[in-house]
């Protein structure tokens, strides 16, 4: 009993400390929305990933009812999500392509009552995104072995996000030697170009200066 409670503690110390300094796996933010324009959050994630949100407009007078409109997009700028005058609600998706992921706010009309907006957003991806009372329920798994599910997720989590750290270094070092390339040869032929206007010069007064004879 005492071995599985310590197991237990060290489990749950590993799961509690060590994941989210690795991988981000949730964030709750508090928007404010003004009267006019739009408000957006983004966050870069891989590809393959789960990402589930919810959202509640907060209104401190309980006469005024603020509803918004939320458009989700992803990097290459697909519709995810679309709501209209929404107070409240909660949106899913499984991620494509690598990039920035995009969720915009907008006050809609005058429900607002000329007053900035407030909203309260709960973004979850990865492993956070699950739902693990259903997995525990389903597959029949409780205490140690739960944890231990759990603190394998975010193994495999931390795996993937190294790897696309390693690939989005490796993209970027051949970008950054492409680019040292060019400039190489262009400054190159700016020093060619310097060199050939130079000797011209030296060759046109020198048949200047004969056809003168002042030489």
């Amino acid at each position: 009993m005492k071995r599985e409670f310590a197991t237990t503690l060290l489990l749950s110390t590993l799961f509690t400390f060590l994941v989210p300094e690795l991988i981000p796996v949730c964030e709750a933010v508090w928007l404010t929305i003004p009267k006019t324009g739009t408000k957006c959050v983004s966050e870069e994630i891989q590809s393959k990933v789960v990402v589930l949100a919810d959202y509640l407009v907060i209104s401190d007078e309980h006469s005024i009812f603020p509803t918004v409109s939320l458009k989700v997009t992803s990097p290459y700028g697909s519709v995810l999500h679309h709501s209209e005058n929404a107070t409240h609600g909660q949106f899913a998706f499984t991620t494509q392509e690598s990039g920035t992921y995009l969720a915009c706010f907008e006050a809609v009309g005058n429900s607002h009552g000329n007053k900035d907006i407030s909203i309260n957003l709960d973004w979850k991806t990865g492993i956070a995104a699950k739902d693990w009372d259903s997995i525990a329920r389903k597959e029949k798994i409780e205490g140690v072995e739960l944890e231990l599910r759990k603190l394998e997720g975010s193994v495999e989590a931390i795996h993937e996000n190294l790897l696309y750290l390693r690939n989005r270094e490796a993209d970027m070092r051949i970008v950054s030697e492409k680019t040292n390339s060019r400039v190489a040869w262009y400054s190159i032929m700016s020093l060619g170009i310097c060199i050939v206007v130079s000797g011209l010069q030296i060759l046109y007064l020198k048949q200047y200066f004969e056809k003168k004879k002042l030489i």
